[in-house]
């Protein structure tokens, strides 16, 4: 196993300095920075293997085309799906939910049905399904959560219906980090025939996700989330879903047959990947999930649970910051106000001291709307995070409390 300074060693940023001071990166939820293998597997591919894929009967066609259904197959295996033509690339959990929306609602959505999320979703897991309501004429119907953050199981069962034609949440919030009970809201919907889509951009990364134990039939999430390069997800469906939904684009690749009377489409995964795709990014990610792999999720599951009881520790020592989503169920992420501080200049001044979190609503408008609040400062850590990174961060707030007594 890789000690800390190894893994640190391999994501070269995080050797950086920021206004003269070490980087403490802690905007994981916002985007997870990238270890050198990521970075060299996309080079290598520019340099030497760029030919544009299922296109070319020359070489570097071959070449790229190989790599890239490789990587197809690689995504498969990370998470169990039982097949790789149930992974569609695309170019990240937003494209991933336009997709669904549209395909799925275009062929199962009709006026008079309905469609649930819950309060925690992020904006793009909550704009599509409102436009495709707004296109269908169906309602969309929200899970309720309690103060500490966590969705209330009994409204959701009182929301499940005759006319609910999808599910689809968070595997965990991206803006307090609660972690949603998505095994029970699976099976509670399929006891209905009711479909699941869990959105694991902030999930993929924290722990092991096996599409075929969850039994959810679509899972999707962002490559730039797992360590990997931006512009690029993907969408796992399960194949009887896929098949039967149409096609979100139209264009190259996904073709069978093109006449000026009829065009007919191509099969699975091919159906869903119009035009060129990112395929140097699909390497990427590929190797990005090598990496992870490499470390261990177990390994990595351990290190990011013990450094979320110390930044509890830490942060709930802190006199006047209040934390939101406290509760047991969580990934390493938190979120808090400072007393009489704005979020914004907790933030501002934290960067100045080369501490690097988010500030904001963190596209989850309805989350601070049910807390009454603007916005949060938000903590993300993930396993190349260190306690004295955490120790930093403790000081930092404290001297932000400091300059404004």
């Amino acid at each position: 196993m890789k000690s800390i300074e190894e893994i640190r060693s391999d994501f070269p940023i995080l050797g950086s300095k920021v206004y003269g001071k070490p980087l403490v990166y802690l905007d994981n939820g916002a985007t997870t920075q990238k270890p050198r293998c990521v970075i060299d597997a996309v080079n290598e591919v520019t340099m030497r293997y760029n030919g544009n894929i299922h296109r070319g009967v020359h070489f570097l066609s071959d070449m790229a085309s190989e790599m890239y259904e490789a990587s197809r197959q690689k995504i498969a295996s990370f998470i169990n799906a039982p097949k790789k033509e149930e992974i569609i690339f695309t170019s990240g959990a937003t494209g991933s939910i336009n997709m669904l929306a549209f395909s799925f609602g275009e062929r199962f959505v009709s006026k008079g049905d309905e469609i649930i999320i819950s309060c925690l979703e992020h904006h793009a897991n909550i704009v599509p399904w409102q436009m495709l309501c707004e296109r269908k004429g169906a309602t969309l119907k929200i899970i309720p959560i309690s103060e500490s953050g966590e969705i209330i199981m009994e409204e959701y069962h009182k929301l499940l219906s005759p006319k609910t034609r999808i599910v689809a949440v968070s595997h965990a919030s991206n803006a307090l980090g609660v972690i949603l009970p998505v095994s029970d809201i699976i099976a509670a919907a399929h006891s209905m025939n009711i479909p699941v889509m869990i959105d694991g951009s902030q999930g993929i990364q924290h722990g092991s996700v096996d599409v075929q134990k969850l039994n959810c039939d679509f899972y999707l999430f962002s490559g730039h989330k797992i360590y990997g390069p931006t512009g690029t997800g993907i969408l796992y469906g399960k194949e009887t879903w896929l098949n039967a939904m149409p096609p979100y684009q139209g264009g190259g690749d996904m073709v069978d047959k093109v006449t000026f009377e009829k065009t007919t489409y191509n099969t699975l995964p091919f159906k869903f990947e119009a035009g060129t795709m990112n395929y140097t990014g699909a390497i990427g990610l590929a190797t990005a999930t090598d990496y992870v792999l490499s470390i261990g999720m177990d390994s990595i599951m351990d290190m990011e649970q013990r450094l979320k009881q110390y930044a509890a520790e830490r942060l709930s020592a802190i006199r006047g910051l209040h934390l939101y989503g406290d509760c047991n169920e969580k990934i390493s992420t938190f979120s808090f106000l400072l007393d009489g501080i704005h979020q914004y200049d907790t933030g501002m001044i934290l960067d100045k001291m080369g501490i690097a979190v988010r500030t904001g609503t963190h596209c989850a408008q309805p989350v601070m709307n049910f807390y009454g609040i603007e916005g949060t400062v938000r903590v993300s850590a993930c396993f190349y995070n260190t306690a004295e990174e955490i120790d930093i961060l403790a000081e930092g707030i404290e001297k932000v409390k400091a300059m404004f007594a």
